[in-house]
């Protein structure tokens, strides 16, 4: 065989046997990319994304859209190529598995802990659109969850209203793990509560309840050192009216900022947008306070795409939305529920020259 011949040959030999590890050898990356965009102001899916029932609402223009990002799934095992593929390509990032899934999450495990997320940023996201607007918002802590084989188990039950503890009242549901961990483990701890049932039957008659049962149970050691007693306390919120979120297969709670404004919004007179096209994200509290995420790149090239003039950003994610912002789109700083409103009306009068933003350090 010539010479020439067997060096073609044994080169595309190579070729191939590089494609084939290329293909077959698993790499333990993830990749992101832009997801789907959706005007918290507009229908998906053939309904209303934001439903308001009992209060006056308002017609809107232009956009308020919440962002997502793409993620692979947590069993999808990625080759060699489809890593440098994703290495390469503009709109998209590839990261360390355990980076989207830590600790072994299962697939379901993460849909399940995102809807939760999701939910929750749906609730202060109400709260929070509610006292911008000054409009009244009851809230009292909660027993969320009672964990299996604790010293709640039996006592406590889930949607049990937690008034005191040892005789203190219960403000925040942060209030409930700092007064059980005055405690040593092993001592007893007192928590006044109104039972589920009478706390349902009472908001049902739009009275206050008068029952209040004190409940007598001893601490128990957590693997930290810490006094426990088991349960997990949530915030449990009553609105003058009924605000529903309809939007499917979305999760985490980085849509909040855009869910509280969406409602602002709808219940005010004056237009909020003035027709501009304006996305963002962030997580938002129900005291109004705007919380970074992940993926910020990724969703201001989502939103680009779609035609956002202007993206909301939250402080915390600035330094790196600024270093490669999609061309046309502004960056605009938030860091609270008024941020946002007030750069809002900046945008909708076109006073834009002095918007807070985001902008890459030179």
């Amino acid at each position: 065989m010539p010479r020439r011949t067997a060096t073609m040959l044994a080169s595309t030999l190579m070729l191939i046997a590089l494609l084939c590890a290329g293909v077959l050898i698993k790499v333990p990356y993830s990749e992101m990319s832009p997801g789907p965009t959706v005007n918290t102001l507009g229908d998906h899916g053939g309904e209303p994304v934001l439903q308001i029932t009992g209060h006056k609402t308002y017609p809107t223009t232009g956009h308020l859209n919440m962002t997502t990002v793409r993620v692979t799934s947590a069993d999808y095992n990625m080759n060699i190529a489809e890593a440098v593929y994703g290495w390469l390509a503009h709109d998209n990032i590839v990261v360390p598995h355990d980076t989207l899934y830590p600790d072994g999450k299962t697939e379901q495990q993460s849909t399940q802990e995102n809807a939760e997320e999701f939910s929750q940023s749906q609730e202060s996201a109400k709260v929070a659109a509610l006292r911008e607007l000054n409009l009244p918002v009851k809230s009292q802590v909660v027993v969320s969850t009672v964990f299996k084989d604790s010293p709640s188990e039996g006592k406590l039950h889930a949607g049990d209203v937690i008034r005191k503890v040892d005789g203190t009242p219960v403000k925040e549901m942060t209030d409930v793990a700092k007064l059980v961990t005055k405690h040593k483990p092993g001592q007893d701890v007192v928590f006044s509560v109104v039972p589920v049932k009478e706390a349902a039957a009472a908001e049902k008659a739009g009275k206050e309840p008068t029952r209040t049962d004190d409940i007598k149970m001893t601490t128990e050691k957590a693997e930290d050192g810490r006094a426990i007693v088991g349960i997990k306390a949530g915030t449990d919120h009553t609105f003058p009216f009924t605000i529903d979120i309809k939007l499917a297969d979305v999760g985490g709670p980085s849509a909040g900022l855009m869910f509280a404004l969406g409602i602002v919004d709808k219940l005010t007179p004056n237009d909020l947008t003035g027709g501009n096209f304006v996305a963002g994200t962030g997580t938002i509290d129900d005291k109004g306070k705007v919380g970074p995420i992940g993926g910020i790149g990724m969703k201001t090239v989502g939103a680009r795409a779609k035609g956002a003039q202007y993206f909301l950003t939250p402080k915390d994610n600035c330094a790196t939305a600024a270093k490669d912002v999609p061309d046309g789109l502004t960056l605009v700083k938030v860091d609270t529920i008024d941020d946002a409103v007030d750069s809002l009306k900046d945008i909708r009068k076109g006073d834009t020259a002095d918007l807070p933003q985001c902008l890459a350090k030179k």
